[in-house]
Protein backbone atom coordinates (compact mmCIF):
# COMPACT_ATOMS: atom_id res chain seq x y z
CA UNK A 1 0.00 0.00 0.00
CA UNK A 2 1.82 3.25 -1.14
CA UNK A 3 0.76 6.59 -1.99
CA UNK A 4 2.47 9.48 -2.67
CA UNK A 5 0.62 11.48 0.37
CA UNK A 6 3.24 11.56 3.63
CA UNK A 7 -0.13 11.37 5.37
CA UNK A 8 -0.56 8.18 4.05
CA UNK A 9 2.20 5.54 3.66
CA UNK A 10 2.79 1.57 3.41
CA UNK A 11 2.78 1.11 7.05
CA UNK A 12 -0.23 3.06 7.92
CA UNK A 13 -2.41 0.08 8.69
CA UNK A 14 0.21 -1.94 9.87
CA UNK A 15 0.54 -3.09 13.25
CA UNK A 16 4.29 -1.59 14.39
CA UNK A 17 4.87 -4.61 16.84
CA UNK A 18 3.79 -7.68 14.70
CA UNK A 19 4.49 -5.96 11.35
CA UNK A 20 0.21 -7.22 10.24
CA UNK A 21 -2.52 -4.94 9.97
CA UNK A 22 -4.65 -4.42 13.48
CA UNK A 23 -8.57 -5.82 13.29
CA UNK A 24 -10.82 -4.95 16.11
CA UNK A 25 -14.21 -7.36 15.92
CA UNK A 26 -17.01 -4.85 15.71
CA UNK A 27 -14.61 -1.94 15.14
CA UNK A 28 -12.95 -2.20 12.02
CA UNK A 29 -12.67 0.76 9.77
CA UNK A 30 -15.49 1.52 7.16
CA UNK A 31 -15.92 2.64 3.92
CA UNK A 32 -19.35 4.93 4.19
CA UNK A 33 -17.54 5.62 8.30
CA UNK A 34 -14.32 7.16 6.50
CA UNK A 35 -16.35 9.25 3.77
CA UNK A 36 -18.95 10.54 6.62
CA UNK A 37 -16.04 12.13 8.36
CA UNK A 38 -14.48 12.98 5.24
CA UNK A 39 -17.40 15.26 4.89
CA UNK A 40 -17.61 16.44 8.49
CA UNK A 41 -13.76 17.59 8.01
CA UNK A 42 -14.80 19.48 5.01
CA UNK A 43 -17.52 20.81 7.10
CA UNK A 44 -15.42 22.26 9.99
CA UNK A 45 -13.23 23.67 7.38
CA UNK A 46 -15.11 25.28 5.59
CA UNK A 47 -16.90 26.91 9.03
CA UNK A 48 -13.72 28.47 9.85
CA UNK A 49 -12.30 29.44 6.45
CA UNK A 50 -15.77 31.70 5.87
CA UNK A 51 -14.85 33.33 9.80
CA UNK A 52 -11.44 33.96 8.71
CA UNK A 53 -12.80 35.51 5.42
CA UNK A 54 -15.14 37.63 6.93
CA UNK A 55 -12.37 38.77 9.16
CA UNK A 56 -9.80 39.43 6.92
CA UNK A 57 -9.43 42.97 5.56
CA UNK A 58 -7.21 44.97 2.85
CA UNK A 59 -6.58 48.56 2.72
CA UNK A 60 -6.90 50.66 -0.57
CA UNK A 61 -3.61 50.06 -1.24
CA UNK A 62 -4.49 46.38 -1.10
CA UNK A 63 -1.95 45.49 1.83
CA UNK A 64 -3.94 43.17 4.40
CA UNK A 65 -4.69 44.80 7.59
CA UNK A 66 -3.80 43.50 11.12
CA UNK A 67 -4.76 40.39 11.77
CA UNK A 68 -4.19 38.50 8.37
CA UNK A 69 -1.09 37.04 9.61
CA UNK A 70 -2.96 35.81 12.98
CA UNK A 71 -5.05 33.71 10.40
CA UNK A 72 -2.53 32.64 7.81
CA UNK A 73 0.45 31.79 9.63
CA UNK A 74 -1.49 30.73 12.64
CA UNK A 75 -3.63 27.81 10.43
CA UNK A 76 -0.41 26.96 8.24
CA UNK A 77 1.64 26.91 11.59
CA UNK A 78 -1.15 25.37 13.22
CA UNK A 79 -2.02 22.66 10.45
CA UNK A 80 0.94 21.70 10.39
CA UNK A 81 1.61 20.56 13.65
CA UNK A 82 -1.27 19.38 13.56
CA UNK A 83 -0.48 17.23 10.50
CA UNK A 84 2.93 15.99 12.03
CA UNK A 85 1.13 14.49 15.02
CA UNK A 86 -1.56 13.12 13.58
CA UNK A 87 0.61 11.28 11.13
CA UNK A 88 2.91 10.11 14.05
CA UNK A 89 0.36 9.39 16.49
CA UNK A 90 -2.51 7.65 14.28
CA UNK A 91 -4.69 6.83 17.06
CA UNK A 92 -4.99 10.69 18.31
CA UNK A 93 -7.02 11.03 14.78
CA UNK A 94 -10.57 11.00 16.12
CA UNK A 95 -9.39 14.25 18.13
CA UNK A 96 -6.24 15.60 15.86
CA UNK A 97 -7.98 15.71 12.47
CA UNK A 98 -10.53 17.79 13.46
CA UNK A 99 -8.18 19.95 15.01
CA UNK A 100 -6.45 20.14 11.91
CA UNK A 101 -9.51 20.80 9.88
CA UNK A 102 -10.51 23.72 11.99
CA UNK A 103 -7.20 25.18 12.02
CA UNK A 104 -6.12 24.95 8.51
CA UNK A 105 -9.63 26.66 7.96
CA UNK A 106 -8.42 29.74 9.03
CA UNK A 107 -5.36 29.35 6.41
CA UNK A 108 -7.55 28.79 3.67
CA UNK A 109 -10.02 31.55 4.79
CA UNK A 110 -7.09 34.18 4.91
CA UNK A 111 -5.59 32.97 1.92
CA UNK A 112 -8.24 33.04 -0.14
CA UNK A 113 -9.63 36.20 1.11
CA UNK A 114 -6.46 37.54 -0.55
CA UNK A 115 -6.50 35.89 -3.82
CA UNK A 116 -10.00 36.86 -4.10
CA UNK A 117 -8.93 40.78 -3.57
CA UNK A 118 -6.50 40.13 -5.87
CA UNK A 119 -8.47 38.40 -8.53
CA UNK A 120 -12.11 38.67 -8.12
CA UNK A 121 -13.90 35.27 -8.63
CA UNK A 122 -10.99 33.16 -8.74
CA UNK A 123 -11.71 31.50 -5.24
CA UNK A 124 -15.08 29.93 -6.74
CA UNK A 125 -13.31 28.99 -9.75
CA UNK A 126 -10.92 26.87 -7.55
CA UNK A 127 -13.20 25.54 -5.51
CA UNK A 128 -15.54 24.47 -8.01
CA UNK A 129 -12.73 22.87 -9.55
CA UNK A 130 -11.00 21.16 -6.95
CA UNK A 131 -14.54 19.30 -6.06
CA UNK A 132 -14.99 18.72 -10.14
CA UNK A 133 -11.47 16.88 -9.56
CA UNK A 134 -12.05 15.00 -6.91
CA UNK A 135 -15.60 13.38 -8.23
CA UNK A 136 -13.79 12.66 -12.08
CA UNK A 137 -10.81 10.86 -10.14
CA UNK A 138 -13.25 8.91 -7.84
CA UNK A 139 -15.65 7.72 -10.79
CA UNK A 140 -12.58 7.21 -12.68
CA UNK A 141 -11.06 4.86 -9.90
CA UNK A 142 -14.80 3.42 -9.01
CA UNK A 143 -15.26 2.22 -12.62
CA UNK A 144 -11.76 1.07 -12.87
CA UNK A 145 -10.73 3.97 -16.06
CA UNK A 146 -7.84 4.61 -13.21
CA UNK A 147 -6.48 1.82 -11.49
CA UNK A 148 -3.30 2.04 -8.82
CA UNK A 149 -0.59 -0.38 -10.13
CA UNK A 150 2.53 -0.53 -8.41
CA UNK A 151 4.49 1.30 -11.37
CA UNK A 152 1.34 3.87 -11.43
CA UNK A 153 2.34 4.25 -7.74
CA UNK A 154 5.84 4.44 -7.78
CA UNK A 155 5.43 7.29 -10.80
CA UNK A 156 3.06 9.40 -8.34
CA UNK A 157 5.16 9.15 -5.76
CA UNK A 158 8.37 9.95 -7.25
CA UNK A 159 7.24 12.88 -8.78
CA UNK A 160 5.66 14.32 -5.67
CA UNK A 161 8.53 13.69 -4.31
CA UNK A 162 10.35 16.06 -6.37
CA UNK A 163 7.61 18.58 -6.23
CA UNK A 164 8.44 18.98 -2.61
CA UNK A 165 12.31 19.08 -3.20
CA UNK A 166 11.25 21.77 -5.90
CA UNK A 167 9.38 23.99 -2.86
CA UNK A 168 11.97 23.04 -0.24
CA UNK A 169 14.13 24.35 -2.27
CA UNK A 170 11.98 27.38 -2.73
CA UNK A 171 11.53 28.03 0.58
CA UNK A 172 15.07 28.11 1.22
CA UNK A 173 16.43 29.95 -1.46
CA UNK A 174 14.02 32.71 -0.84
CA UNK A 175 15.24 32.95 3.02
CA UNK A 176 18.42 34.29 1.53
CA UNK A 177 16.71 36.63 -1.55
CA UNK A 178 17.26 34.09 -3.91
CA UNK A 179 14.36 33.16 -6.37
CA UNK A 180 13.56 30.12 -8.77
CA UNK A 181 13.43 31.96 -11.98
CA UNK A 182 10.34 30.98 -14.52
CA UNK A 183 8.30 28.46 -12.74
CA UNK A 184 6.57 30.76 -10.63
CA UNK A 185 6.01 33.23 -12.75
CA UNK A 186 3.27 33.78 -14.86
CA UNK A 187 5.00 33.07 -18.03
CA UNK A 188 4.40 29.34 -20.14
CA UNK A 189 6.80 27.49 -18.19
CA UNK A 190 5.10 28.69 -14.98
CA UNK A 191 1.66 27.91 -16.01
CA UNK A 192 3.21 24.15 -17.62
CA UNK A 193 4.63 23.54 -13.92
CA UNK A 194 1.20 24.62 -11.92
CA UNK A 195 -0.42 22.20 -14.74
CA UNK A 196 2.17 19.34 -13.81
CA UNK A 197 2.09 19.58 -10.11
CA UNK A 198 -1.71 19.84 -10.26
CA UNK A 199 -1.79 16.52 -12.31
CA UNK A 200 0.27 14.86 -10.00
CA UNK A 201 -2.10 16.20 -6.73
CA UNK A 202 -5.41 15.04 -8.61
CA UNK A 203 -3.41 11.03 -9.28
CA UNK A 204 -2.68 11.63 -5.27
CA UNK A 205 -6.65 11.57 -4.75
CA UNK A 206 -6.14 8.07 -6.77
CA UNK A 207 -3.65 6.86 -4.53
CA UNK A 208 -5.61 7.65 -1.22
CA UNK A 209 -8.95 6.19 -2.63
CA UNK A 210 -7.26 2.86 -3.19
CA UNK A 211 -4.90 3.27 0.18
CA UNK A 212 -8.37 3.60 2.27
CA UNK A 213 -10.07 1.01 0.34
CA UNK A 214 -7.42 -1.12 1.33
CA UNK A 215 -7.73 -0.28 4.64
CA UNK A 216 -11.07 -1.50 4.84
CA UNK A 217 -10.60 -4.47 3.36
CA UNK A 218 -8.24 -5.45 5.52
CA UNK A 219 -9.76 -4.44 8.39
CA UNK A 220 -7.94 -1.52 10.10
CA UNK A 221 -9.50 -0.29 13.47
CA UNK A 222 -11.90 2.03 13.56
CA UNK A 223 -9.98 4.97 14.74
CA UNK A 224 -8.79 4.87 10.84
CA UNK A 225 -11.79 6.21 9.64
CA UNK A 226 -10.74 9.33 10.89
CA UNK A 227 -7.14 8.99 10.04
CA UNK A 228 -8.15 8.24 6.13
CA UNK A 229 -10.08 11.20 5.84
CA UNK A 230 -7.35 13.33 7.24
CA UNK A 231 -5.30 12.16 4.69
CA UNK A 232 -7.47 12.93 1.97
CA UNK A 233 -7.90 16.18 3.12
CA UNK A 234 -4.15 16.95 2.99
CA UNK A 235 -4.76 15.91 -0.61
CA UNK A 236 -7.68 18.08 -1.36
CA UNK A 237 -6.07 21.34 0.62
CA UNK A 238 -2.90 20.87 -1.58
CA UNK A 239 -4.88 20.75 -4.88
CA UNK A 240 -6.76 23.78 -4.04
CA UNK A 241 -3.64 25.71 -3.38
CA UNK A 242 -2.33 24.57 -6.31
CA UNK A 243 -5.46 25.82 -8.19
CA UNK A 244 -5.73 29.06 -6.79
CA UNK A 245 -2.14 29.05 -7.93
CA UNK A 246 -2.56 28.75 -11.90
CA UNK A 247 -5.79 30.68 -11.87
CA UNK A 248 -3.61 33.40 -10.86
CA UNK A 249 -1.08 33.07 -12.74
CA UNK A 250 -3.69 33.05 -15.74
CA UNK A 251 -5.23 36.28 -14.42
CA UNK A 252 -1.94 37.76 -14.89
CA UNK A 253 -1.66 37.10 -18.04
Amino acid sequence: MRSGNPALKESTFLDLASGSVVSRDGEAMTLNGTVNKTGFLLLLTVLTAAFAWSQVEFGTDGRPQPGFGIYMWGGLIGGFVLAMVTVFKKEWAPVTAPAYALVEGFFLGAISAMYNFMYEGIVLQAVMLTFGTLFALLFAYRTGLVKATENFKLGVVAATGGIALVYLATIVLGLFGVQIPLIHESGLVGIGFSLFVIVIAALNLVLDFDFIETGVEQGAPKYMEWYGAFGLMVTLVWLYIEFLRLLSKLQQR
